[in-house]
Formats: structure tokens, sequence, C-alpha cells
């Protein structure tokens, strides 16, 4: 390996392109030296300013000599078969989210990765890279908050496309709140609900925007998830975590403030993802690169993306049906299955000796 890591970029949409321009520009110590995208043009666009090469097979692109580690930000149904290349050449790749599209292909990456006996696969939860969520998480596991009894989380877009459906959203965006959640307060989620309101006006027909999505866990605490992606607002996370001794609450805009003659006060929300999370993007590429150098990783493991995996089908299970969907992450085995007088539900392959 040079002294730079050689990185493919696998995706070069509104996430990989941001990727590319971070690595070429903000992360130390890596190069992005060849660029895959099924839109041969949009590919070339990308990689021509920084001089990386344009391979159209993305097999082809893990696989090229030039290449140290991979970052896959392709479409999800994508990420399985991309993953698995990466693993059989037995390169690091950071993954965006979701880990695979289904359990059953997650599944399969988890037990792969394992055989290998090392950990390759970093998923791209760029949420615990955020200082604010750091901060948050040291609080709890230093007992400041006491035992955690509730999370509130809010989850709001100011507009997306049709393509986001009310499954969708729950496979997309909701799944940042199932990781935030388990990486604050260090345990599993056992169930989920779905409540159902009214919808805004601008969502397509059938499609329930906003939600309300319900979670308990391990020990007890409830957690609410407003998911609005059409709010015509602005991009806003926030996130409560009420204890036993207090409270605390993160993602509140606290940017520039001011006071005008005529009354009125205030300031800019942020319009998008890279404003409210930009720097963690970069903090966690670099922490990546860094990590990727010694073949290993440094945040959410092939594990926690089966696990997200996991309670959001449980998720889009809960919402079809109406009634709790049950999540079992005992002794490395899974299963999200209904109340037990409902006698139905779905059954995850067994993970037994998978890394928690």
């Amino acid at each position: 390996m040079s002294d730079e890591l050689r990185v493919a970029v696998l995706g070069v949409g509104m996430m990989g392109a941001f990727h590319v321009d971070a690595l070429s520009k903000r992360v130390r110590g890596a190069q992005v030296t060849v660029v895959n995208d099924y839109l041969d043009d949009k590919a070339k666009e990308v990689a021509g300013p920084i001089g990386a090469r344009v391979e159209p097979d993305p097999i082809a692109a893990i696989n090229d000599p030039e290449v140290d580690a991979v970052l896959i930000a392709s479409p999800g149904d994508a990420h399985a078969a991309q993953l698995a290349a990466c693993l059989d050449r037995g390169i690091p790749v950071l993954c965006e989210k979701p880990l695979t599209t289904d359990m059953n292909s997650a599944h399969a990456i988890v037990q792969k990765e394992r055989a290998l006996g090392k950990q390759l696969i970093q998923v791209g939860f760029m949420r615990r890279f955020d200082a604010e969520y750091a901060a948050l998480r040291k609080l709890i596991t230093d007992g400041g908050l006491g035992k955690p009894l509730m999370v509130h989380c809010v989850h709001r877009n100011p507009a997306v496309g049709d393509h986001f459906t009310s499954e969708f959203m729950i496979r997309d965006s909701v799944v940042h709140e199932v990781d935030s959640v388990r990486f604050l307060l260090g345990e599993e989620l056992t169930s989920v609900e779905v409540i159902k309101g009214a919808a805004t006006g601008s969502a397509p027909h059938g499609i329930h925007d906003p939600m309300l999505v319900i979670f308990e866990t391990e020990s007890g605490a409830i957690v609410t998830d407003e998911i609005f992606v059409r709010s015509g607002v602005a991009y806003e996370v926030r996130t409560e975590v009420v204890g036993e001794k207090g409270s605390a609450f993160i993602g509140l805009d606290q940017n520039l403030q001011t006071k005008s003659i005529d009354g009125r006060w205030g300031g800019k929300m942020t319009p998008s993802f890279v404003e409210r999370f930009g720097g963690a993007y970069d903090v966690e590429l670099q922490r990546w690169v860094d990590a990727a150098k010694s073949g290993t990783i440094d945040g959410a493991s092939a594990w926690d993306g089966y696990a997200a995996v996991a309670v959001c089908e449980a998720g889009v299970q809960a919402l079809r049906s109406g009634v709790k969907f049950h999540v079992h992450l005992t002794g490395g085995a899974v299963a999200a299955i209904e109340p037990e007088e409902q006698q139905a539900g779905i059954q995850a392959p067994d993970l037994e000796g998978a890394w928690p």
C-alpha cells in the first residue's frame, strides 16, 4: 500500500460526490483513484477534476490493482454484491447505509466477514462522529442523566422526491435514529410500532408523511421518532434524552442569532444535511482512512448495520400491518415477530457467535 490510501468510490450521486470532494480536499492520507457510477457522464464529471479513472464495472473497480479500499455510495440493492467482492479481495470498505436491503443478505455479509476473522466493513452512520451526539453519549455513559427513561427524536426534511414512500422513509431515514439510539444508549431496540396520522398535502396519495415511530429498548426505555420528510421548512434533526437525574437536548440549530428594530429575532435553519452533518462526515472519513491503513474499522460495524436492517424491517412490517413488531437480538440470533397472539412474523437467520 502506498503512503496514501487509494480509494475507489462506487456511486457518485449526491452522497458519493460529496465523499469524493471530502477525500480529495479535506481528508488527509487518501486519494480517489477510481470512480464508478451507472451513469457514465456523471462518473466522468466527478472523476475528471481529481484525475481519477472511470471504471464502468463496480466489481472491476473493487479489484483494480490501484485500489486499497472502497467507499460504497451506490443504491442499496447493489450493496450486497459489492460488499461481498470487497471481502473476497480482503480490503477495507466504508458502506453508506443501509448495509443491504434485506435481513438475509445482511446476515450473509456479516457471516462472510466473520469467516475472515477480521472486521473490514464500516457502515456510514455519520451521526456517531457528530460532536453533539458524541457529547450526549458521554454524558449518558458517565451517568450524568442517571438511567435513560425516554428518548424523543425529530427527523425532518424540507422536501423529497416521490420515491420517498412510507416504507422508504423507514428504511432510509428512520434507520438513522435506529443507529443513533443504539449508539447513545448502548442497548438494542426490542419493538417497533408506527402511528400514521393525517398526511401533509404535499405527500403523494397513499404516502403517510409525517409518521410517529415508537421503539422500546432492552431496559424498557421508550423512544419516539417523528419522521416528516416533506415539512417544507428545513433540515431538522433533534434528539432529547430524558433520564432519572435530568434531560439533555441536541440539534437546536443555535447558530447566529439576531434581533432587529422591527421586533423580530432568530437565525438561519439548516437547509440540508451538508450544513448540519458535513463536519461529522469529514471526521468519519478521516477516521475511516486512518483505520483502513491498518486494515480495520473505526465506526459502526457490519453487525450494527445488520441490527439496523432488522429493526427497520420490523418497522416496515409494523407499518404494513398496523401492529407492534418485536425484535430479538440475543446470542447473535435476530428475530422480528408480531405480538404472540398474532402468531405470525418474520424470522432472520441465526447469527450465533457473530460480532455484537
